[in-house]
């Protein structure tokens, strides 16, 4: 079941908890007048994020699919959305468009460099890459210039079902998340050193 929490004025958190891996998948949903979905899911996760971004906008009319680097969790449903939302196009980094994105998807991504921005409406989203961090080097993040946001994915990894919005430390709970994947087939998905 995909868990909807109103983060912020028209900013909505869609997680879907799987308790096999102790892991949530996370995608934001923005509402505004061009909506922006920042992370596009699991292809199997599709059917069931669809039906909770209906409950907050007509699937439709989604306008933007961001992601920070190219993994199935983060747009390996891209081309269902892309195929619902005729408007809809992928927003990645221009790494990320020339080397994966544009042979994958549907349709061309809009591929951003240094300090682009997006604008949706009432939001601006300032683009930067960020390669390797947390992984990929077509990575980069999304700061929404408005409401002083970071969009990124997996820089603070946390196992468990955890609160939509937190005040408390996320340094330790990624630290011990890092050295559980480390010592299990997916060690090295993140550059680690104990220091």
């Amino acid at each position: 079941m995909t868990t909807i929490h109103e983060i912020a004025p028209d900013l909505f958190r869609l997680s879907l908890y799987v308790p096999d891996f102790d892991m949530q998948f996370n995608h934001f949903l923005i509402r505004d007048d061009e909506p922006l979905l920042f992370h596009a899911g699991l292809k199997a996760m599709f059917p069931e994020l669809r039906e909770a971004v209906g409950k907050l906008i007509d699937p439709t009319t989604l306008r933007h699919v961001a992601w920070s680097h190219f993994e199935s969790d983060e747009c390996g449903a891209l081309n269902d959305w892309l195929q619902l939302a005729p408007q809809a196009q992928p927003v990645c980094t221009l790494v990320g468009k020339l080397v994966s994105v544009d042979d994958f998807s549907i349709r061309p991504a809009r591929g951003m460099t240094a300090d682009d921005v997006l604008t949706t409406g009432k939001y601006r989203y300032r683009f930067y890459r960020s390669p390797h961090i947390p992984h990929g080097w077509d990575a980069g993040v999304l700061f929404e210039e408005t409401r002083k946001t970071l969009f990124c994915s997996d820089l603070f990894h946390h196992f468990g079902n955890v609160e939509p919005v937190t005040t408390s430390d996320l340094i330790d709970p990624t630290r011990r998340a890092m050295q559980q994947m480390e010592q299990g087939p997916l060690a090295g998905y993140m550059p680690y050193t104990r220091q």
